[in-house]
């Protein structure tokens, strides 16, 4: 993808700012892993005041459950999830300083107009490859919630890691963007 976008996390502003719809983009650094279950208890956590296992300031969170490494690999497959199920609780997350979530499928209103509002992005990964996209993690170590197995929050180590922005702080949508062309 010698057209992509590369970057680093965290994110801030100006590299959310200046991503559009279709952009492609090779992450590397430090991702955090959540599914529903996760983000449940998190949002819990906000709505008590309390600390969270992690600064989401600037941070990405990627929807995945991987599966147990095999010898010799630091994770098992790691494909993306369905991101629906997080969207009754991204916009607080976003609202804290979450920069971009990976993931698969569209994603609600209020979740765009979340990330507009606050300067996030999605990233949409592509499913069915998750043995491929586990190559590009480097390092995984659970840090919270270790009782919800492959649904525990991990702090990933990644490099060069394929996504594509599926919306952007802007109010892009790609699914909307790629209905609208076939629907003339």
């Amino acid at each position: 993808m010698s057209d992509a976008i590369r970057m680093t996390t965290p994110l801030s502003d100006a590299d959310v700012e200046k991503l559009k719809i279709g952009d492609r983009v090779i992450l590397s650094g430090v991702l955090y892993t959540a599914r529903d279950a996760a983000h449940a208890r998190l949002v819990d956590l906000i709505e008590k005041g309390e600390e969270l296992p992690f600064d989401p300031q600037g941070q990405v969170i990627y929807f995945v459950g991987p599966t147990p490494p095999p010898p010799g690999r630091v994770i098992g497959s790691a494909g993306p999830t369905t991101s629906y199920r997080m969207d009754t609780y991204s916009p607080i997350l976003i609202s804290k300083g979450l920069k971009g979530m990976i993931g698969k499928g569209k994603r609600s209103k209020e979740v765009v107009d979340s990330m507009k509002e606050h300067k996030a992005v999605y990233f949409g990964a592509t499913g069915g490859t998750g043995a491929l996209i586990s190559g590009c993690i480097k390092e995984a170590e659970v840090i919270a919630y270790e009782d919800l197995g492959p649904e525990a929050i991990r702090r990933l180590v990644v490099e060069d890691f394929p996504l594509i922005v599926v919306n952007d702080a802007h109010g892009g949508d790609l699914y909307e963007k790629g209905r609208a062309r076939y629907a003339k």
